[in-house]
């Protein structure tokens, strides 16, 4: 059996995208695509013939608006969010441990909540895409959509720390030019995880003084609509 992974990037609000597909059967997912980089992906889906059948979001942006709408009328493909982010429009609400299947692949869902409250993962093989739960040597913000630090220290500790080693880790955002990392290297590296307990990661995110993203008043209600409110 043949895969084809391919890993994107958003220059503007450095976001990066996944589309993983079966080369047996043509049949492909994409996650947190951009709204302003669905002519890439839709020029990269047709050039392999891919039938894009799921578009997941690892939870509701705050930085740009889901390309998932536009997506979903040029491809048919299903739109899926989590159950607790509030957006009614995606075709699935999903659930910690709900499966996607793709030819003959499987995608599985983690609820790794806290840096919004409906924040998941999705483990594919030996890789794990990890939104902004967890970055490469940091980990999202907690100060807005219900996040909370002490529940993002939990959901990083005891649900993504806790699969083997040698899981590849892929985030959702890279600021510095790192494409990839994994649990062991986040558990030894990670500047606000590795040898901190759950106090003292609260008291670094609480912290932190971020500004809020410059699109928040825009990309959070438009992807509640899964990108709809910008078309």
């Amino acid at each position: 059996m043949t895969i084809s992974f391919k890993q994107f990037f958003d220059d503007i609000s450095c976001t990066y995208t996944y589309l993983v597909a079966d080369l047996d059967t043509k049949e492909a997912i994409i996650i947190d695509p951009v709204l302003e980089d669905v002519d890439n992906y839709l020029a990269f889906i047709n050039a392999n013939q891919y039938n894009l059948l799921h578009v997941l979001e690892t939870h509701v942006h705050a930085d740009h608006i889901t390309g998932a709408a536009v997506l979903q009328e040029h491809t048919g493909a299903k739109t899926a969010v989590s159950e607790l982010c509030g957006a009614l429009s995606a075709d699935q609400q999903v659930n910690d441990g709900d499966i996607f299947q793709f030819g003959k692949q499987t995608i599985r869902t983690i609820a790794t909540p806290g840096h919004t409250h409906g924040s998941l993962s999705y483990l594919w093989q030996d890789r794990l895409f990890t939104g902004d739960a967890l970055l490469i040597g940091g980990c999202g913000r907690t100060d807005f959509q219900a996040g909370d630090a002490a529940t993002l220290y939990n959901s990083i500790t005891q649900k993504i720390f806790t699969l083997p080693d040698e899981t590849l880790i892929y985030p959702g955002h890279d600021y510095n030019g790192k494409f990839v990392s994994s649990v062991a290297q986040e558990k030894k590296t990670n500047p606000r995880l590795a040898g901190k307990t759950q106090a003292e990661f609260v008291d670094i995110m609480e912290n932190l003084n971020l500004p809020n993203p410059k699109q928040m008043d825009i990309a959070v209600p438009a992807n509640k609509l899964c990108g709809r409110a910008a078309t």
